[in-house]
């Protein structure tokens, strides 16, 4: 089972960190919800710099981020 991690209506950085606290808990995979581009690439970019894979959706007007190992 996923670990979700709802960061929206969360500014920049927060959802950056809120990402980080979950990937350091290693539960996997881990899905991420915000709402702007902003936030989706730096959650991305945060992820993929730690060697981790992400797939994004387009949920309506808000994005969903798989990070998996």
């Amino acid at each position: 089972m996923a670990t979700i991690v709802d960061a929206r209506g969360f500014s920049c950085p927060q959802p950056v960190i809120m990402a980080r606290q979950a990937i350091q808990a290693g539960q996997f995979p881990i899905e991420v919800l915000v709402e702007t581009a902003t936030s989706r690439e730096n959650v991305r970019r945060m992820a993929e710099k730690a060697g981790l894979k992400v797939r994004i959706e387009e949920v309506g007007d808000e994005f969903k981020l798989t990070i998996t190992k």
